[in-house]
């Protein structure tokens, strides 16, 4: 199977920065999608970002501008820098692993366990 360890979240104030790690366990990192989803409580699972083995990126609307995504290939490690947080920002942000399907859409097979990232004063 492939495991998903996530890192870096934690507390932050408004405005402020954090970022997340997610370290994958096979080597087939280099060829997947990455993504992160982040729950918050009574809200929809969101997809924040993803990011293919080439490097191509998307955004959700909402943080688009202040949150990147990036992979580092040999470390087997995808990178959320979120800036600029806003309060709305605080949820579960869940790491995973997939495939683009042949409409374009992320699919995900693999997940983390999420790390919590709250943004308050």
């Amino acid at each position: 199977q492939v495991q998903l360890v996530e890192s870096g979240g934690g507390l932050v104030q408004p405005g402020g920065s954090l970022r997340l790690s997610c370290a994958a366990s096979r080597s087939i990192f280099s060829i997947w999608t990455m993504g992160w989803y982040r729950q918050a409580p009574g809200k929809q699972r969101e997809l924040v970002a993803t990011i293919t083995g080439g490097g191509s990126t998307n955004y959700a609307d909402s943080v688009k501008g202040r949150f990147t995504i990036s992979r580092d290939n040999a470390k087997n490690t995808v990178y959320l820098q979120m800036n600029s947080q806003k309060p709305e920002d605080t949820a579960v942000y869940l790491c995973n692993t997939g495939r683009v399907d042949s409409s374009g859409s992320y699919r995900p097979a693999y997940w983390g366990q999420g790390t919590q990232v709250t943004v308050s004063s």
